[in-house]
């Protein structure tokens, strides 16, 4: 059995179609005309013990609000939800003591107490040994290098040392379920990398099922081997994050590096790709899948090449193309 299983979830909401103007404004005391808009529909999904799932979309996709359905914040308009054996929404004391939400852009922590009081206060709520806490703050605080800021004010704080605190309060009662809306949003590079090894750590030692967003493509490529992507409110892609290259991404990209700086001449790169970019002895082609291997042996054979690679089209790339073709 899944450790989350997610069938047909559908969250709609009414909302009011104000007319513009005073005249409008006047007419809404009296009558008022309401549309049904779906924030989710028909999600369905099913997540095993100790995997960690990128859940990508664009802003407005739905993301948020399935987290929310599966934390037990809000209730679905139809369809059903098991997270360890729970139903969500019913929010029974066995299921809150097993999983945590993280939202990027909300705090958790007491803003104007240091954050050892407000994880203080966690430990207390969750029972935790005196004992037991302290050494949990202390490994979490040495990985995540915040321990010596524990006693700082919330507010004082820069805002990655905020959300390295802020993830260790989420996992001081060590859930089983982790639920992870942009935990890296606004953070420089080298707190998202901190953040990131951490997660993927924590993950390979206490086997916590994570469910990530993020719109740092660096997140959900270091972190998820699996993807689930949804996009107005319904799943259209489960599955192998190298899928999505494949299904979806008609390209690769070719660099090449001469030993001379004027050695292009033999070619006309733009027969065979689109030219990304071209300097002195160095040029970046955008060159159709089926068409790698003849490239790659017209450019071998007639360019007195240094250096040469073939990747892939990153993959924010391709999830912007397909989001933009839907």
């Amino acid at each position: 059995m899944a450790l989350i299983d997610v069938q047909g979830l559908t969250r709609s909401f009414r909302t009011y179609k104000k007319a513009p103007g005073f005249a409008g404004a006047l007419k809404g005391l009296f009558h008022r005309d309401y549309e049904t808009v779906f924030a989710v529909r028909d999600v369905s999904f099913r997540v095993e013990e100790g995997e960690f799932v990128g859940f990508l979309g664009p802003n407005g996709a739905g993301k948020t609000t399935t987290l929310k359905m599966l934390a037990g914040l809000l209730h679905p308009t139809s369809g059903t939800a098991s997270v360890l054996g729970y139903v969500p929404w019913e929010r029974a004391d066995g299921y809150r003591r097993q999983f945590a939400l993280l939202l990027g852009q909300k705090n958790q922590l007491w803003w104007d107490l240091p954050a050892r009081d407000s994880l203080e206060l966690n430990g207390r709520i969750y029972g935790l040994e005196p004992s037991v806490f302290e050494r949990r703050v202390d490994e979490m605080g040495e990985l995540l290098g915040v321990r010596d800021k524990l006693s700082t004010a919330v507010r004082e704080l820069s805002l990655g040392e905020r959300m390295k605190c802020e993830l260790i309060a989420a996992l001081l009662h060590e859930p089983r379920v982790l639920f992870l809306d942009e935990p890296t949003i606004g953070l420089d590079v080298v707190s998202q990398k901190v953040v990131r090894d951490f997660l993927r750590e924590h993950n390979r030692r206490r086997k916590t099922t994570i469910l990530l967003t993020s719109h740092y493509m660096a997140d959900i490529q270091e972190l998820c081997d699996r993807v689930v992507i949804i996009d107005r409110g319904t799943v259209f892609f489960d599955g192998r994050l190298a899928e999505i290259l494949d299904r979806f991404a008609g390209f690769k990209i070719v660099s090449v590096t001469l030993e001379q700086a004027s050695g292009f001449a033999a070619v006309p790169l733009a027969e065979w790709g689109e030219v990304l970019e071209q300097g002195p002895g160095m040029a970046r082609l955008k060159v159709r899948r089926d068409l790698v291997i003849p490239t790659c042996k017209v450019l071998l054979d007639r360019l007195p090449v240094k250096d040469f690679a073939v990747e892939e089209v990153p993959i924010e790339e391709v999830i912007r193309q397909v989001f933009e073709a839907r």
